[in-house]
């Protein structure tokens, strides 16, 4: 989630100096108590599903999958599919709710960059984190940091729950337990290179206090019922009367099939535009998830060390 804190010219706090306090990106999620309004209010509009916001930036990514590559040019058809659509939904969030335990059974690799953008398309500022998400001898799940060069963002700064947003929100997941909290609308089919997949919009049936949500599109396999990408963004962005201001930029989420009929979430990538009161401020964002395992008695993990994260 992306947070700027700033201030009027009457109050000193973090202001239109461009000091950010962004809650950041990605994605997105949890917001504090303080940050939310009281009772449902009324879902944001439906996004559009252009280009990203502003020309793309050349920073040094983790490399993308084949996955972030496919071919996504083929239109969209609204040809009925072949069984009820609702009978699609209930199925492939079923899958998705077997997949969400069976990837808590997995160890992998995760590098995650966020940077900020200069008018020159340049990169200005960065914060970068290679973590293995591992297990210990007593099995259980836990993350290691093993990089973390010095973060040198400075036109925003980025939170705990930011960093926590990039294990659990980044990968939508739409399970069973999650289906009744939102709106799914069959949009048509379409091939993503040799992918047949459903298409859906997705969006919250109404915004719940201290919730969050995603708000965008769903490719769902025709033959495996996973999710294989998704594009939107985490709602809703939040503009307080203060001046404290938390918004999010859209990302798209693309899945490899690892194992069986699992597709797992391989990249995350974002170019966007947030546009805050003090000013715009252009971001780039990659998340690289790699080297899946899956944990049994076939893997040695030895004595791990635990390293705390770096305080952002």
């Amino acid at each position: 989630m992306f947070r700027i804190l700033f201030m009027n010219y009457k109050k000193i706090s973090v202001s239109a100096v461009a000091i950010a306090f962004p809650f950041f990106v990605v994605f997105f999620l949890t917001l504090p108590a303080s940050a939310q309004q009281q009772g449902p209010i009324t879902p944001p509009p439906t996004p559009s599903y252009g280009a990203p916001a502003g020309p793309p930036a050349k920073p040094a990514d983790p490399i993308a999958p084949k996955s972030a590559q496919r071919d996504q040019t083929a239109e969209i058809t609204h040809e009925p599919p072949a069984i009820p659509v609702d009978q699609i939904i209930t199925r492939f969030a079923a899958r998705e709710e077997e997949f969400k335990r069976e990837r808590e059974n997995y160890t992998y690799t995760q590098t995650f960059v966020i940077q900020t953008i200069d008018y020159d398309g340049r990169a200005d500022g960065e914060y970068r984190m290679t973590s293995d998400i591992t297990f210990s001898p007593a099995g259980k799940r836990y993350e290691k940091v093993t990089d973390a060069p010095p973060n040198t963002l400075q036109r925003m700064s980025l939170s705990q729950q930011d960093l926590d947003d990039v294990e659990h929100v980044q990968p939508f997941v739409l399970t069973t337990t999650e289906l009744p909290k939102y709106d799914v609308t069959y949009v048509g089919r379409q091939q993503l290179d040799e992918l047949h997949t459903y298409v859906f919009d997705v969006g919250p049936k109404r915004l719940e206090k201290n919730q969050r949500y995603f708000q965008g599109r769903i490719w769902v396999d025709e033959k495996d019922l996973g999710i294989v990408k998704s594009d939107g963004k985490a709602v809703p962005d939040i503009r307080k009367k203060n001046g404290n201001e938390n918004l999010f930029p859209r990302f798209e989420t693309f899945r490899e099939n690892i194992e069986g009929h699992f597709w797992f979430p391989t990249y995350t990538r974002s170019n966007d535009t947030l546009h805050f009161t003090s000013g715009d401020i252009r971001i780039h964002m990659a998340i690289r998830y790699a080297d899946y395992k899956r944990f049994g008695s076939t893997i040695k993990i030895g004595a791990p060390i635990q390293i705390d994260k770096p305080q952002p």
